[in-house]
């Protein structure tokens, strides 16, 4: 786990910031693109993975939370050619055998051998555990993990300010690097669906970055911002769900049963309104909780400190 959001819920458990475990479900508030909720611990069976569909080519995956807190999710796509898989997940599953059997369902309907390539949002352990599973898996490339190694494989020659295409065959992916939560994160806009899967920078929860790495934060929005002004974003997906349905209230590391979450997609929109709460505290962030996400700074040093003003001094 990585130390942002340790610290976050570290405070969390001690102070009870913004944290709800037993609200009920809002009525009216379901998805228009996806049939189930998602698994989020209520059933002491629930399998260790869920899988829904987006369409035929397209499939969400969340890792649940009996196996691990952050409970994140993972995108399979597919192309005419080759098959990506975006994120690990945080370990302790068989991941492999898992996306094995959705490659080789999805291999029969077309009648075709497709590669895998794996990639990931970013470095931190709950997106990168099962690595290891598919080093050795036949026909299959795992994409490093450093700014560096992420820019050689999509061919970026001017990190971060370069966005790159990658092409599965008949579908068109858009890299974007957005370093600011972590040096070698980056979004991934889908052509075929409109969909951007924006990792830990963007999702219905608390959006970490350094008080010192504002700035750096700052430019990546703003130049997702830039790309959706030219582009149809349809929704955007991120890697985790922290927030519940009632508004102000989020999950902490305890809330292992959630029944009351927000639903993952979130309307583009969601872009221009964190870029908005970034510009308003650039000479001084703050935490800052608003309708769809928390924006949630951490001091390099927190000892002493308490949020919502703990990058002050």
């Amino acid at each position: 786990m990585n130390t942002l959001r340790q610290l976050s819920f570290l405070f969390i458990a001690i102070f009870g910031f913004n944290a709800c475990s037993r609200a009920e479900y809002v009525d009216g508030d379901t998805s228009s693109i996806f049939a189930d909720r998602w698994n989020a611990g209520v059933e002491k069976n629930e399998p260790p993975l869920q899988i829904q569909a987006y369409d035929p080519n397209t499939f969400v995956i969340r890792q649940s939370l009996r196996t691990n807190f952050e409970a994140p999710f993972m995108y399979l796509l597919f192309g005419s050619d080759s098959a990506l898989l975006i994120d690990t997940g945080a370990g302790g599953i068989d991941l492999r055998a898992f996306i094995d059997a959705q490659i080789a369902m999805h291999e029969k309907k077309i009648g075709k051998t497709l590669g895998l390539t794996v990639m990931h949002s970013h470095a931190h352990g709950d997106h990168v555990a099962a690595d290891d599973q598919f080093q050795d898996r036949p026909n299959t490339r795992v994409i490093g993990t450093e700014p560096e190694a992420v820019a050689a494989f999509f061919n970026i020659s001017n990190w971060p300010n370069e966005i790159a295409s990658f092409n599965l065959g008949d579908r068109i992916l858009d890299v974007i690097p957005t370093p600011g939560h972590h040096d070698s994160h980056v979004m991934v806009f889908d052509h075929f669906t409109g969909i951007l899967f924006s990792g830990d920078v963007i999702y219905p929860g608390r959006l970490y970055f350094r008080c010192n790495n504002i700035r750096e934060y700052k430019t990546s929005i703003d130049r997702v911002a830039n790309f959706a002004n030219t582009n149809t974003i349809n929704w955007v997906m991120g890697a985790h769900i922290e927030l519940a349905q009632t508004p102000g209230e989020s999950y902490g590391s305890n809330d292992r049963v959630r029944t009351n979450e927000r639903l993952l997609e979130l309307p583009s929109s969601v872009i221009s309104n964190i870029q908005v709460g970034v510009d308003k505290m650039l000479h001084m962030p703050r935490v800052e909780t608003y309708d769809n996400f928390i924006l949630f700074p951490i001091p390099e040093n927190p000892q002493g400190k308490t949020p919502p003003d703990w990058c002050a001094n």
